[in-house]
């Protein structure tokens, strides 16, 4: 009998589907089963399933004798008998293969990266016939508002399944995914059309119905042409502005398309050559407005090289392209910290609207899956919550910053301490807060103080606290052009701190009122038992820390709450506002 396996191209995934799925393709049953029969395949289906299932776990694997190692590195058992006996695609990957052979997905899947989740569900279907229900989080966003049916996580997901089954050749899934795909694609934003069909071409024959679908609304959409030139191939560009001009809806010298001028100005952008943009902004033909290069930067280019067009002061930071979108509507898709609060500092405006109704804080949840939000790793927030986090506390606040204030009262009128005092408080949000501290340190342009743990940074500040004795008591002026710069770098720091992730900042507050970070950093003329008392005393806070982060991340993941990142360190203090540890003598 022909081993291959015949499928159902239906979209019913009931038991009379995996009665199909897993019975031979030369068999001849009855179009009605007898209940005998529907049982005894809902239990060979099942059994089956477990067999997958239980093959994760070290104590009873099932004899597995293959590995897949997903992108995120998770590695999937499976057994080749199986794998091999449903899918052409495992028949020929195992074929010679040595026993417990392991497979990389991402050499495999070259064009798309697939999630592990999404190799698990098709996965699973091998196994037992059945399409799983979706993972708890994986297909829904953080927006509340949404209906989740054509957002960019549940878009996502779905053309990942689409993905999978196409490279591990399922043609009953391709078929069902694609017709779930075109189902919901008058629901989606252009933007995740876009994706749906780069994707759909990569699959070829198989979903051009798909393709051909996602082409039109492409077509017909606001989607400008340097948008479609990075995301789609060139022949697909091409039909997509021939189609246009057949229409109506572009001409060749439209402003679609961007001169050669602004084409230099973009490539300077893609090489990091703010000066090459200035240079070539001299010669008169363009502005950054007109040439969008706020736009472009945000969008393809390195956060840097944003930063350093702001710093110009050229641009208008609200200015809109021709789909009526601002700078800050654009950094919301691309979902980096830093790039956002440098706009936010520059006076971007995060009440401002899109064409079709939607504020950049709208845009970075719609593309936010809810386990990305909820997910954290050794108490540090994900990059997906904290733009979402920075948005939030910007609509709540004046977006003009201004310059920022030194508000250093514990540290008194010492110079000297003050300094102190701020070394030691960035340096700790680094520890503590590396994403958010990153993200102020960069705008406020101040130099890393350390990438070592606590007591290296204090060890640091010791060696600047006995350089800068001498400099306040011999030469006072090298303080003026040194450390009041590096002073008022580093308050600003601070103040961006407490306006965007005043979680964070509450944090180091009460850390840097119950301990007197500064005193101890302090190199004096102590004797060496003090001075050994002092390093003690900040190894004592560094394992005290750490112990603080282990214990909230064990109660955030029973809890499963989705509080920011900040709340992670607040096991550090007690509710009387004190570190819960005794101070000793110094």
């Amino acid at each position: 009998m022909d081993v291959r396996m015949g499928f159902s191209d239906s979209n019913d995934i009931s038991m009379s589907s995996s009665i199909c799925c897993v019975a031979g393709a030369n068999e001849t049953f009855s179009p009605e089963p007898s209940p005998l029969d529907v049982t005894a395949f809902k239990r060979l289906s099942e059994t089956l399933e477990s067999v997958f299932d239980a093959s994760s776990s070290p104590d009873f694997d099932f004899f597995a004798d293959a590995k897949l190692v997903a992108a995120c590195g998770k590695e999937i058992p499976v057994h080749r008998c199986i794998l091999s006996a449903r899918s052409p695609f495992f028949r020929s990957v195992f074929s010679g293969k040595d026993k417990s052979v392991k497979l990389v997905l991402k050499e495999l899947m070259k064009e798309y990266e697939v999630s592990y989740d999404a190799v698990v569900t098709v996965l699973a279907y091998l196994y037992c016939g059945k399409i799983r229900a979706s993972p708890k989080d994986v297909c829904v966003c953080v927006d509340i508002e949404c209906s989740h049916v054509a957002c960019r996580p549940a878009l996502e997901f779905m053309v990942e399944l689409l993905y999978a089954s196409f490279t591990f050749q399922i043609s009953e899934l391709i078929t069902k995914f694609q017709r779930q795909l075109l189902d919901i694609l008058n629901k989606a934003a252009a933007d995740d059309v876009l994706m749906v069909l780069s994707v759909a071409n990569t699959c070829g024959k198989g979903c051009e119905a798909l393709l051909a679908t996602c082409i039109d609304i492409i077509v017909k959409s606001d989607v400008d042409i340097i948008t479609l030139e990075k995301a789609l191939p060139f022949h697909i560009v091409k039909q997509i502005t021939d189609s246009r001009m057949e229409l109506g809806l572009q001409l060749p010298e439209s402003n679609g398309f961007p001169d050669k001028h602004v084409k230099r100005i973009h490539r300077a952008l893609e090489s990091d050559d703010v000066e090459l943009v200035r240079m070539l902004l001299k010669e008169g033909h363009t502005n950054l407005d007109d040439a969008y290069a706020l736009h472009y930067a945000v969008a393809y280019c390195d956060a840097k090289t944003t930063v350093d067009l702001l710093d110009l002061a050229i641009a208008d930071v609200n200015h809109r392209n021709l789909r009526g979108y601002t700078v800050l509507h654009v950094a919301a898709t691309r979902k980096d910290p830093k790039i956002i609060v440098s706009l936010l500092t520059k006076g971007a405006r995060p009440s401002d609207l899109t064409s079709d109704g939607r504020k950049a804080l709208q845009i970075a949840k719609r593309l936010t899956r809810a386990v990305d939000y909820k997910s954290a790793e050794e108490g540090k927030a994900p990059k997906e919550r904290l733009c979402i986090e920075i948005l939030e506390q910007a609509e709540r606040r004046d977006p003009l910053l201004g310059e920022a204030s030194v508000s250093l009262a514990m540290a008194g009128d010492d110079l000297r301490m003050k300094l102190l005092y701020l070394e030691n408080r960035v340096g700790l949000a680094k520890l503590l807060f590396p994403i958010e501290a990153k993200a102020a340190m960069d705008i406020a342009q101040v130099d890393g103080t350390s990438e070592s743990p606590l007591a290296s940074i204090i060890n640091k500040n010791m060696a600047d606290a006995r350089r800068m004795t001498v400099d306040l008591n011999d030469v006072p002026f090298k303080l003026k052009d040194e450390h009041l710069n590096r002073m008022r770098a580093l308050s600003k720091t601070v103040e961006l701190g407490k306006r965007f992730f005043p979680r964070c900042s509450e944090v180091l507050n009460k850390i840097m009122d119950n301990e007197d970070l500064s005193e101890i950093a302090c190199m004096g003329n102590e004797t060496p038992e003090e001075r050994q008392a002092k390093k003690q005393r900040y190894l004592e806070l560094q394992e005290i820390l750490t112990k603080a982060f282990t214990e909230d991340k064990e109660e955030f993941d029973k809890a499963n709450i989705s509080s920011s990142s900040s709340s992670t360190s607040l096991a550090a203090v007690n509710s009387n506002g004190k570190l819960p540890f005794k101070k000793p003598g110094l």
